[in-house]
């Protein structure tokens, strides 16, 4: 297993890359939040703390099990509720969750974070909207040269398309994405491209190709900005 790779993007930010996922930590003046606890990461919390020089908060922008790894070493962390299904179904039950829903704000003190709703790859996905650096960080739903899983419970790629139609609503209010996965930043207009993929994929435009992945049959759809994985 390869070491981390800590990333500084900004004076107050920083990516942390572990076992093929990424998360991220972002300061203020008055308080730090960590985005997903990773995979495999044993000691996350404590780095994060380190990086942000003071506590962290976590929030999750969902519950895929490279997202909470590291979880159940906080007491408490700030999920959508649509996602416990997900979080629970993958046997999870440590910490108590503090429900984030669209259009809520966390100050971390001269920084606010909002809240937007992003369902289709999981039900409770979400995108953290950073205005004071014009930043998106998005999860799993936007990436390039990636492979997006939309097959098993949970995921549904008319909701994917819906979800991404609603991020663009936003897009007046930043200019870069910080993705969890593949490569990093990318620019906003990868949204639309994605859309029409998926799009082309509903409607029979694109053949896929069978692969297994997880010991599960599934079908990989090259779009040409990333791959879907279906059911």
């Amino acid at each position: 297993m390869s070491e981390p790779v800590i990333r500084k993007l900004n004076e107050e930010s920083y990516a942390v890359e572990d076992s093929g996922v990424r998360f991220f930590v972002l300061k203020g003046t008055e308080k730090a939040i960590l985005v997903d606890s990773g995979m495999h990461f044993a000691d996350v919390r404590k780095t994060a703390q380190e990086l942000a020089g003071m506590p962290v908060e976590l929030i999750n922008t969902h519950a895929d099990m490279d997202h909470v790894g590291g979880n159940g070493q906080f007491e408490r962390f700030m999920m959508h509720p649509a996602e416990i299904c997900n979080f629970e179904a993958r046997g999870r039950k440590e910490g108590e969750i503090l429900p984030v829903y669209e259009g809520d704000q966390i100050d971390l003190g001269g920084r606010v974070i909002e809240i937007i709703h992003i369902p289709g790859h999981t039900p409770g996905s979400i995108g953290l909207l950073d205005r004071k650096y014009r930043v998106l960080i998005s999860g799993d739903p936007i990436q390039r040269n990636g492979r997006i899983y939309m097959f098993g419970p949970f995921r549904n790629m008319k909701a994917y398309t819906a979800g991404l139609r609603h991020v663009l609503k936003y897009a007046d209010d930043f200019d870069c994405i910080w993705p969890s996965h593949a490569e990093l930043p990318l620019e906003k207009e990868i949204i639309p491209q994605l859309i029409k993929e998926a799009e082309d994929v509903l409607a029979g435009r694109i053949e896929g190709k069978k692969e297994t992945v997880h010991g599960r049959e599934i079908t990989a759809y090259a779009c040409g900005t990333s791959v879907f994985l279906n059911d």
